[in-house]
């Protein structure tokens, strides 16, 4: 058996590999619109909080990006991006209603290729969402951080997360 996460107890397999501090960051190409792509890669020379979550429209996803857009005030020289299969035109709208900066919290979507998921090990096949996951990725593109939260429904370690974003 593979890899899983669990949503309220029930196992769900994982696509991709399981990845650990020190490991290079893979690239990955996700919509920033329903017509634009942004790769990762663009934001490659800089510190990088990537928080993934299942869907922004489910009270954990939004308290989690919540949380990280005001977070990103207290880290300027971090780039901030939150990542899930959401259409882009869903995640615009989640943003603009709840306030999120969208300049200091990028928002991007898997939704098309769902190539980040395969590559961080964060698919969940069976749904077409990512699992909860947060990956801290430093300044020479290798992982910090890495946390695949093992219950859907639970909030990652935020204290963490930010420790590692800002070690030197």
């Amino acid at each position: 058996m593979g890899r899983t996460t669990t949503l309220k107890g029930n196992p769900l397999d994982l696509e991709g590999p399981e990845l650990a501090v020190g490991d290079r960051a893979p690239d990955a190409t996700l919509r920033k619109s329903l017509v634009a792509d942004e790769k990762l890669s663009a934001f490659s020379g800089k510190t990088r909080i990537l928080s993934v979550v299942p869907s922004l429209d489910t009270p954990v996803c939004a308290l989690q990006t919540k949380r990280f857009n005001e977070e990103a005030a207290n880290l300027p020289g971090v780039e901030f991006i939150t990542i899930s299969c959401d259409l882009p035109t869903a995640q615009e709208r989640f943003c603009g209603a709840e306030g999120i900066d969208t300049e200091k919290l990028h928002v991007l979507s898997d939704h098309k290729l769902t190539e980040f998921g395969k590559a961080y090990g964060t698919l969940i096949p069976a749904l077409r969402v990512l699992c909860r996951a947060v990956f801290v990725i430093g300044s020479d593109d290798t992982i910090r951080y890495a946390e695949y939260v093992p219950e859907i429904a639970e909030h990652p370690n935020y204290e963490a997360v930010l420790d590692a974003a800002k070690a030197p």
